[in-house]
């Protein structure tokens, strides 16, 4: 499943990043990387933005950056 599919109030571990290299390193770049864990906080009404919890720190991804994230479910 990808990050925008995940439910609110789990936790989640990242599996791989989809896209050409700038991308995945923007994406790197604000601290989801490869086995990190994320909670997913909460998600807009409209579905845009995903607000989730990475590092310590809330980070709001937009949706489309969130779909070509592939994680699994670790708990929750």
């Amino acid at each position: 499943m990808n990050l925008g599919e995940a439910q609110v109030g789990s936790y989640v571990s990242v599996i791989s990043i989809d896209g050409d290299s700038a991308y995945k390193r923007r994406i790197m770049d604000m601290g989801i990387t490869r086995g990190t864990e994320l909670y997913i906080r909460k998600v807009a009404p409209l579905g845009d933005p995903v607000e989730i919890t990475v590092r310590g720190y809330e980070l709001s991804v937009r949706k489309a950056d969130a779909s070509c994230v592939q994680v699994k479910q670790v708990r929750g």
